[in-house]
């Protein structure tokens, strides 16, 4: 059997990659989700690509899963005339009331709080922090700025305030209504923008919880606050996603290394799935390799213990998407396959949790598959808690999860080396394990003489946490 990449790959869908055949082939490159953009695109647009997904998934025997891309308070500039160029020394005014073209001196917004966030002092990032301004002024109905560093001025281009506190809601009213559509789509996994605090990310569950969803939730990591906040954001969140574009223009860009590896260490220690993000193989909008740097970039991500890389307008945009998946897949392969400081990390359990016991035989499970280098590990689920406990400790063996779930089949394909199935056959605990082997070896995923880890809960396999294991060789 060919080897199965551990590490999954986010990609982007966009004009580049919104029909049924190239959906595909980014699925057989080696995606395992597929993102939709909310910051683009109508909700007609958005239900042709699901309904694409859904069909590929239910012809061709895939599990790859949606995650939905909430746009958050993005603060943008209006339209602005062709030819704009901002000079080093001049004034800006960024208006709230203005709503026709804009120009050099005199800009709309699409964020009307502004007047009331921003002071004297305060910097105004444009364009990816490409155009920096300094605040001179604030009425009520506009902000000034002095240009310190220049350049052309385009057309709704973002706005980030590094220096502000931005008082808008993370989600807007515009999130709402997508968030809507997206819950009665079943969207596995929903990102939130700009996450700032906790608070920001439970609002989002109360809303999942009330509209009867299994929607896990991922917060997006692009704001100083959140920074100052992480360990409570993991802590109360599904995943993380290190969002390093905003980030990178939030906090100095030199800084954004070691926050990315903090925050994939402590998802790592939390058990909870990491996505790193923005310019993964940004030349493959254009070129059909990547850069070296882009190549080693990706390598020490998966080094570092991601669970995912991103691909956005590589995959979404770009001349080459296929391309690029398959080489974000083939760099993660050959590190996979090469580098022995990814594997058996094992991490302690909370002294207070009540599914001690429970982790700790998972544990012993993941080290007994080191030991007698098992080919893998069989895990059953009805929640995700098994596969995602499992994926923990980061086992070199492969790991198989069943489930009687069928959203979970694909909103575990998110998580780190996990391979679901839907099984839904209620037998005692021997005849389930071996009918489970017979599926694997029919598979071709173990062969005989093969050993493998079973975990499971007993008496009843789909009630309570997991509390036996068993050794077994493929007969």
């Amino acid at each position: 059997m060919p080897y199965q990449k551990k590490t999954k790959i986010v990609a982007t869908v966009g004009p580049a990659s919104n029909n049924k055949e190239m959906l595909l082939k980014l699925a057989r490159a080696g995606a395992n989700v597929f993102r939709l953009n909310f910051s683009h695109g109508t909700h007609a647009v958005h239900q042709e690509v699901i309904n694409a997904i859904r069909e590929i998934n239910k012809e061709h025997g895939l599990n790859v899963c949606m995650l939905q891309d909430l746009q958050g308070p993005k603060i943008r500039i209006g339209e602005v005339e062709d030819g704009a160029f901002l000079k080093p020394g001049n004034l800006l005014t960024v208006s709230i009331t203005k709503e026709d073209m804009g120009t050099e001196q005199l800009v709309g917004t699409t964020y009307k709080g502004i007047v009331n966030d921003v002071h004297p002092g305060e910097l105004i990032l444009i364009d990816d922090g490409k155009l920096q301004l300094e605040v001179t002024e604030v009425s009520s109905d506009a902000v000034v700025a002095k240009v310190i560093y220049g350049g052309p001025l385009k057309s709704r281009k973002g706005i980030n305030l590094p220096n502000t506190k931005v008082s808008a809601p993370s989600l807007t009213e515009k999130d709402i209504e997508d968030l809507e559509f997206g819950l009665s789509q079943d969207v596995e996994w929903v990102a939130l923008s700009f996450v700032r605090n906790p608070d920001d990310i439970v609002d989002l569950k109360k809303r999942i919880k009330k509209a009867g969803k299994h929607t896990k939730v991922v917060a997006k990591i692009e704001k100083p606050e959140a920074l100052e906040n992480i360990d409570e954001i993991i802590e109360v969140t599904d995943a993380l996603m290190v969002a390093r574009g905003d980030l990178g223009v939030e906090i100095p860009m030199q800084d954004v290394p070691i926050a990315q590896k903090k925050m994939v260490r402590a998802c790592n220690m939390a058990g909870k799935p990491v996505i790193i993000a923005t310019q993964m193989m940004e030349s493959m909008i254009e070129n059909p390799r990547p850069t070296r740097a882009e190549t080693n970039d990706c390598a020490n991500a998966v080094i570092d213990g991601a669970d995912a890389l991103m691909l956005s307008a590589e995959s979404a945009a770009g001349s080459y998407p296929e391309e690029a998946v398959a080489s974000m897949s083939k760099t993660i392969e050959a590190v996979e396959q090469n580098s022995q400081r990814i594997y058996n990390h094992y991490y302690d359990e909370e002294d207070e949790s009540n599914t001690r016991l429970n982790d700790l035989l998972i544990r012993a499970s993941c080290r007994l598959a080191e030991t007698v280098d098992a080919k893998a590990i069989v895990g059953m689920t009805k929640s995700g808690y098994t596969g995602n406990r499992i994926a923990l400790h980061r086992p070199k063996s492969r790991i198989y999860i069943f489930t009687n779930q069928e959203y979970l089949v694909r909103q575990m394909n998110l998580v780190w080396g996990v391979e679901c199935f839907y099984y839904d056959r209620m037998e005692s605990i021997d005849d389930t394990m071996k009918h489970i082997e017979n599926m694997l070896v029919n598979k071709g995923l173990v062969k005989t003489g093969d050993v493998f880890i079973n975990t499971s809960s007993m008496p009843m396999h789909w009630k309570g946490h997991t509390n036996m294991m068993k050794v077994s060789v493929v007969e």
